[in-house]
């Protein structure tokens, strides 16, 4: 059984819990609410941000940096490329006379074999301006991308043009020097 007030009728009583249900309640509301926003100051919306009304299945119409090259890149590149092409040219000259002396060497360790490895000694030197030119591009485009944090879709087009082009000058001058050292056979 439960205890009531003696001094209370039952339609007091009952004014009185409802009362302090509601009382409870509000309490109960306020300490929720509280909670929600424990520290004032500003919020971020919680609307859209104009990214994610983006659609990712659209294609991207253009790349997102797209200037033309840089003018001092072109022009380190330029000068890169010039190098190695004007190497490639007392290469060319090396290694033909290296050839020669090969095709008519004797035996190993004659005196014509020795001359003919003298002469891909000298080819070997020759080719000195490539190899640089090569290293140089890998590093001023790692120079690059470490300083600037990226590379810019045009300078980066520059960059692989240029080392194609002096990658393909050492691939062709790599194929000529394993072919003296297999007519020399060391």
């Amino acid at each position: 059984m439960r205890a009531t007030h003696p001094d209370l009728r039952p339609a007091e009583r009952t004014l009185r819990a409802v009362v302090m249900h509601r009382a409870a309640m509000l309490a109960l509301m306020s300490g929720l609410l509280a909670g929600c926003s424990s520290t004032p100051g500003h919020y971020p919306s919680l609307q859209p941000r104009p990214a994610e009304q983006t659609d990712p299945r659209l294609p991207i119409t253009r790349p997102m940096n797209d200037r033309p090259v840089n003018p001092a890149l072109a022009a380190r590149l330029d000068a890169l490329v010039g190098k190695a092409q004007a190497g490639s040219a007392a290469f060319d000259a090396a290694a033909s006379k290296a050839e020669q002396i090969a095709a008519s060497a004797g035996a190993p360790q004659s005196e014509g074999w020795i001359a003919a490895q003298e002469a891909l000694s000298a080819a070997l030197a020759a080719r000195k301006p490539v190899a640089e030119a090569l290293a140089d591009i890998d590093a001023f485009a790692a120079n690059t991308l470490q300083t600037q944090g990226g590379i810019a879709p045009n300078d980066l087009a520059a960059i692989q043009n240029a080392a194609s082009i002096v990658g393909g000058l050492d691939q062709r001058q790599a194929e000529r020097i394993k072919a003296i050292q297999r007519r020399l056979g060391s």
